[in-house]
């Protein structure tokens, strides 16, 4: 098993190690796996992402670590390119990203101060915490979660942050845990639990890397909840990414409200008066289109006088969309006795429309699936409207003249 260097010391960022064992195509990638017998790399577990960095061997030849994972043995892998060939026994230099890992430390520690927020203030556990690249999330076991609740929490948990309290590394076995107050003893096969201490406020048991002082943390900022199957899920950022996205949201809202004309706060105002505009303009577009197809309707029945008392409709329109001549076949046949309209739109999507009075005793889906099987496509409906949209519109033109004279006759 390997010894785990920043169990002991989160800061560590170089040290020295040899090489026990070195795997070959490890990974789908076909990247070379190599086990040491101690490390600073911390691998993916407990919700935190892995560390990354370099490995310098003997000859000066630099391998980049480029993932870091545990495998059922407890040994740690760190997934390097296969392009330098390594035995077992070289000793290696490993150097760790510090940025990556200081950020790491932030996001992790916070994240403890955070949970410890929930459950003193509203006895609302955390159930599962994941580190993403750009933000983490918290899950709580919480039936319901108020913006009231969010921001007491993200308040105490900062006013933790600004006491500077000392954040300490302790290892104690499972029965002094018990009398500690931990806010959940872990169900592990281990004699000795690694615990994060911090000062009067939280203590926990876990492996991964955290700051020495809760003011290394930086500051803690909550963006974002929503409803997940085991509760309430809480997004947030720390320290320097608690910055970065704030200058990022700052950004955004301030391009919004110049877009908008407004202070960047109006923004949401404004959103709100552009919505209710597009309402009233979609609703004044829909009341005009169906003005539209009432007039054309009036205007293409007043042209067709028909034989034998049917007047068949047939029309082709290279400007219109399936939604209108649907609207138009309906103005043309409801309320109007003897009228079988064939309708196309050759624009964009092709469509047909084919509609008949009710008093006729036609089949339009039949006939909508008789110019489909010629048109290729899909569509189907009643016998009084069908609608499809053909796949081929060369002989649209000699399947619509077929059917008009079809139901002329």
């Amino acid at each position: 098993m390997t010894d785990r260097l920043y169990y002991h010391d989160s800061f560590l960022y170089e040290f020295e190690a040899q090489t026990v064992d070195v795997l070959p195509n490890a990974d789908e990638s076909g990247r070379t796996a190599i086990l040491l017998n101690q490390t600073a790399f911390y691998p993916t577990s407990g919700g935190q992402v892995f560390d990354t960095g370099l490995m310098e061997l003997p000859d000066g030849n630099k391998l980049r670590v480029h993932q870091v994972e545990q495998n059922d043995n407890g040994d740690v892998l760190h997934f390097v390119d296969n392009h330098v060939r390594v035995e077992r026994g070289t000793p290696i230099r490993g150097s760790i990203d510090a940025e990556r890992r200081q950020d790491h430390m932030q996001q992790h520690t916070g994240q403890h101060v955070l949970s410890a927020a929930f459950i003193r203030l509203f006895e609302l556990p955390t159930v599962s915490f994941h580190m993403g690249s750009e933000s983490c999330t918290i899950d709580l076991d919480a039936k319901a979660l108020t913006g009231q609740q969010v921001e007491a929490a993200e308040k105490l948990a900062n006013q933790v942050i600004f006491e500077n309290r000392p954040v300490e590394i302790r290892f104690v076995s499972q029965d002094q845990a018990r009398g500690m107050g931990l806010r959940k003893i872990p169900v592990v096969d281990k004699e000795e639990l690694r615990l994060i201490d911090i000062q009067d406020f939280d203590v926990t048991a876990c492996g991964g890397t955290h700051v020495r002082s809760t003011c290394q943390i930086g500051v803690i900022l909550l963006r974002k909840t929503e409803k997940v199957r085991q509760g309430w899920r809480v997004e947030f950022v720390c320290g320097g990414r608690a910055i970065s996205t704030a200058r990022k949201d700052y950004a955004v809202l301030a391009e919004a409200g110049g877009l908008l004309s407004s202070h960047y706060r109006d923004v949401p105002q404004q959103i709100r008066k552009s919505q209710e505009d597009a309402r009233l303009a979609r609703k004044m577009q829909e009341q005009l289109v169906e003005e539209l197809a009432e007039a054309h309707a009036s205007k293409l029945l007043a042209e067709h006088h028909g034989a034998g008392g049917r007047r068949v409709i047939k029309k082709t329109f290279a400007d219109r969309d399936q939604a209108y001549i649907k609207l138009l076949a309906q103005r043309l046949t409801r309320g109007n006795e003897n009228v079988v309209a064939l309708l196309a739109a050759s624009s964009g999507t092709p469509a047909m429309v084919f509609a008949a009075s009710p008093d006729q005793g036609l089949d339009m889906n039949t006939a909508m699936k008789e110019a489909l099987a010629r048109l290729g496509g899909r569509g189907g409906g009643s016998k009084e409207l069908a609608q499809g949209g053909p796949a081929r519109v060369d002989d649209l033109e000699t399947v619509l003249n077929e059917l008009a004279t079809k139901f002329a006759s």
